[in-house]
């Protein structure tokens, strides 16, 4: 299938969740991951609808944001991947939102770096994964004090990365545990669910989710 016929069909399963859900659809923003995906890509996304654009790796990104331009295409960019303090320099400018803030010194050099207004996220590892990068649940309340008071930055919500699992169903709680912890602080964006789990995430409430493989096919790892 095509990639417009992917979005289609995406952007239908998006409705139907938000109708099992009692959701507005418009509550909800698809991202397109597009790592390793050319500009291309991109551009055949765009043509057929998508604005915002997802990419994990902050050297690839700022090479393909550039080709995106090239070909005359402005789209919003997500910073979904875990972002070092050595590569917020070159971050910075290219993002309209980071999605992956884990730390508090991460959070206080894009305020010194970036040099303008940016959106952030708080990357909350739920399920305390060794593997995964995060916040522990406990440790968000106390993290976003320090954070909110930082200049440049707006903290819009919080994301997660839920266990890959084969059972899609065995995500809920970790979007549930998400959703909780939003709501207890009252921020607006809960940034979670990927491919094979986003219905899941958006009847537990997910307001971005972030789908690659279901749009642009199987990707060739760099």
């Amino acid at each position: 299938m095509s990639i417009r016929e992917n979005l289609e069909r995406v952007r239908r399963r998006i409705e139907a969740a938000c109708r099992r859900a009692g959701r507005d659809p418009s509550g909800v923003t698809l991202i397109g991951v597009t790592k390793t995906h050319p500009a291309e890509a991109v551009v055949e996304a765009y043509d057929a609808g998508l604005r915002d654009f997802g990419e994990n790796r902050v050297q690839e990104a700022v090479e393909k944001i550039d080709a995106v331009e090239r070909l005359g295409v402005s789209p919003r960019w997500h910073l979904i991947g875990h972002l070092q303090r050595n590569k917020v320099r070159l971050a910075a400018g290219r993002f309209g939102i980071i999605h992956s803030v884990d730390s508090v010194r991460l959070a206080g050099e894009i305020s010194r770096k970036y040099g303008s207004h940016v959106s952030v996220l708080l990357e909350v590892n739920i399920t305390q994964d060794a593997s995964k990068f995060g916040f522990a649940p406990e440790e968000v309340a106390s993290a976003l004090d320090e954070i909110a008071v930082l200049p440049h930055l707006d903290v819009r919500g919080l994301m997660t990365i839920a266990p890959l699992t084969d059972d899609p169903e065995a995500t809920r709680p970790t979007f549930r545990h998400l959703r909780a912890l939003r709501d207890e602080l009252a921020l607006p964006e809960l940034s979670m669910g990927m491919s094979n789990d986003y219905e899941i995430a958006i009847e537990e409430g997910a307001t971005m989710v972030r789908v690659g493989t279901a749009i642009f096919g199987s990707r060739d790892e760099m």
